[in-house]
């Protein structure tokens, strides 16, 4: 039975992830700041092969990852918006706290490194199905930063440390740490609530999409293929068939929810612009995606209307969750006296 040390576990895909790591028989740690709180693993957090750890990557040291099979990396601020809070401590966390993570693996003698990185690195692409070996184009912080720990985990590989790269698509669908600031989960949550989509950018920037179910079976294929396949290797992650301008979206949505008004907003400052190539993953590892973006939207549907996730639980909005703790930092920090508050 392999070990794994999953990075970020407390995440939007890194808990399904550790739910199916451990149906299939693997030892599982967890590795997390926690920010949305422990109660997302409530269905795995009593497993016999599931451990907890609470920490931070910029922090890890090559002690704790000996004994681990292999490392999946998922920590970091997790979207473009989120890591414009602060360019400093984006930098901090997810360059220099993921290359911090990657040389600690390989210190530690960790053989497979599935780093999960995003398709966003592409950022305004120079033509469409772009390919593992087109130029990059980052226009966000995020995306740079995703870009710095592609180019460092590129540059210590060999023959026994082996990171599998992965760009994931624009991830969609219901998961336990729920995420509604992600494009198709939005849209749902607001067509359900308010009978109304917005189209930010104007809506004719291409993206790429994929269930956050079918992100989860490309890691775990990741981690278990040969390294005659994987080691050293790029994939982007997602269907040539999901492949969609945002404007497409709302009609996806208006499929599933009727009698929605859409509303475009074309001075939105949203500059990215790619549509990928997924012959790569399709051919290795023979990855297609089994969720398509209608079954996302009616199964966050069905989610709201039985009353099993709220559109107004805060920490469904990482930007806004993280700015709220942020805040909630200054003011304990202010009040603290001697180490306590009262």
């Amino acid at each position: 039975m392999k070990n794994l040390f999953i990075s970020g576990a407390g995440g939007y895909i890194g808990v399904p992830l550790c739910e199916c790591l451990l149906k299939a028989g693997y030892n599982v740690t967890g590795f997390d700041r926690y920010f949305f709180g422990r109660e997302v693993l409530a269905q795995i957090e009593q497993h016999p092969h599931f451990s907890t750890l609470v920490g931070d990557i910029r922090d890890v040291d090559p002690g704790l990852l000996q004994g681990y099979d292999a490392v999946v990396d998922l920590a970091g601020l997790s979207n473009d918006a989120s890591a414009e809070i602060d360019v400093n401590l984006t930098a901090a966390i997810n360059s220099k706290g993921g290359t911090r993570l990657a040389e600690a693996a390989k210190a530690a003698r960790v053989r497979r490194y599935v780093y999960s990185s995003s398709a966003s690195v592409y950022g305004k692409g120079l033509k469409t199905a772009l390919t593992e070996t087109d130029e990059c184009n980052p226009q966000t912080e995020y995306a740079r930063s995703k870009l710095a720990v592609e180019t460092f985990l590129n540059r210590i590989k060999d023959l026994d440390f082996e990171p599998v790269i992965l760009r994931n698509a624009t991830v969609f669908g219901l998961a336990p740490r729920m995420r509604f600031d992600l494009a198709i989960n939005i849209m749902t949550l607001r067509a359900w609530r308010e009978r109304v989509i917005y189209i930010m950018g104007g809506g004719d920037q291409w993206r790429p999409f994929i269930h956050v179910t079918d992100v989860v079976r490309a890691i775990m294929l990741a981690l278990d293929a040969p390294p005659e396949k994987v080691a050293g290797e790029t994939f982007n992650v997602g269907s040539d068939l999901l492949n969609h301008q945002i404007k497409s979206l709302a009609r996806f949505v208006q499929n599933v929810i009727p009698n929605v008004a859409v509303h475009r907003i074309p001075d939105n400052p949203d500059v990215r612009d790619y549509n990928l190539s997924f012959g790569k993953i399709t051919k290795v590892l023979e990855f297609e995606p089994s969720v398509q973006i209608h079954e996302g939207i009616v199964e966050i549907k069905q989610a709201l209307e039985r009353g099993l996730i709220y559109g107004e639980d805060p920490r469904f909005y990482t930007l806004q969750w993280y700015t709220s703790l942020m805040e909630w930092e200054k003011r304990i920090a202010a009040l603290t006296r001697n180490g306590r508050i009262f």
